[in-house]
């Protein structure tokens, strides 16, 4: 729920000038103006399930952006049921200046559009790329919860450094030099079609952003998860004396979190969606640390830049 300085969970990312939100619960538009990025360029809004402390800030953020002046369309994606629930939820806001597109990803396990699945598909491979903007893609994978939960990984590919030598040797012009830089084929006067791959070096390493609440640990997320630079992930429980209340409700510990950002090669982790009766969680941090030295109390407005690493 929320409390007095404690916003309902949501993330959101901004990339080439576009925003990607990832959860909507109630009231996530004040803690979106208060970060003054404003509201037009959220491009696509990914939810991870449809329990209410997830989606029902929904209406009143698609009002606000409505009012910010955009027109282009907004996609909605999320697990099976998305459809069902985004109709409902826009019978309070039905007049919209901008296209809503509400797309639903297929679960694992059985394939069926259920939304009643808990665990399914959570030892599963992740499903493969998906493009979302430019040379930005993501993955998902099932949680294990207890209804149709996906986690989340965005990764910001980055090709291989130009190599001029190669691009004198085939004659390419400096003109071209550019297009091939960024990616794009040139064809040149005397009829031959360059590559990119033919003067790039190998792919670098990019960047890669990942996000799960709701769930158990699962191998599937190890394998989402792996070498994340930033994995901001659920701690519903600070202790491991816990361990009980977190798999009966389907939730992590501060513990299991930190072990699963260790296991997958995780480069920094922030923890979140606590439970309402954990006041501070900044006191259940040493444990979780233990495991995983690079683990911080998730807390709202926070924010970081990812840079490549080289």
């Amino acid at each position: 729920m929320p409390l007095p300085g404690r916003w309902l969970t949501s993330l959101l990312f901004r990339y080439n000038g576009k925003m990607f939100l990832i959860d909507c619960g109630e009231g996530t538009q004040i803690p979106l103006k208060q970060a003054g990025w404003g509201f037009k360029a959220v491009d696509a809004i990914f939810f991870t399930h449809y329990h209410a402390d997830h989606i029902a800030g929904l209406p009143g953020l698609l009002l606000t952006i409505g009012n910010s002046g955009k027109d282009t369309p907004l996609d909605l994606i999320g697990p099976p049921g998305l459809l069902w629930v985004v109709r409902s939820l826009l019978a309070i806001c039905p007049a919209l200046p901008y296209e809503i597109r509400a797309v639903e990803m297929p679960s694992q396990g059985s394939g069926s559009a259920s939304n009643s699945g808990a665990g399914a598909g959570s030892d599963m491979p992740p499903h493969a790329d998906i493009e979302l903007y430019g040379n930005l893609s993501f993955q998902y994978a099932q949680c294990d919860h207890n209804a149709t939960c996906y986690a989340y990984s965005f990764h910001l590919r980055r090709q291989g450094a130009f190599k001029p030598e190669r691009a004198k040797a085939l004659d390419v012009p400096l003109g071209a030099w550019k297009i091939l830089q960024s990616g794009e084929p040139v064809s040149l006067p005397d009829g031959r079609r360059i590559e990119p791959d033919m003067v790039l070096g190998p792919a670098r390493r990019g960047i890669k952003l990942c996000y799960c609440t709701d769930t158990r640990p699962a191998p599937s997320l190890r394998k989402l998860f792996s070498d994340a630079d930033l994995l901001i992930c659920e701690g519903m429980y600070g202790s491991d004396t816990e361990i009980g209340n977190a798999r009966q409700k389907k939730h992590m510990t501060f513990g299991e979190a930190a072990t699963l950002a260790r296991d997958a090669g995780a480069g920094e982790l922030w923890l979140t969606h606590y439970s309402p009766s954990l006041q501070n969680p900044s006191e259940h941090l040493g444990a979780a640390r233990r495991i995983f030295e690079k683990t911080y109390a998730g807390r709202d407005l926070m924010s970081k830049t990812l840079k490549f690493a080289d």
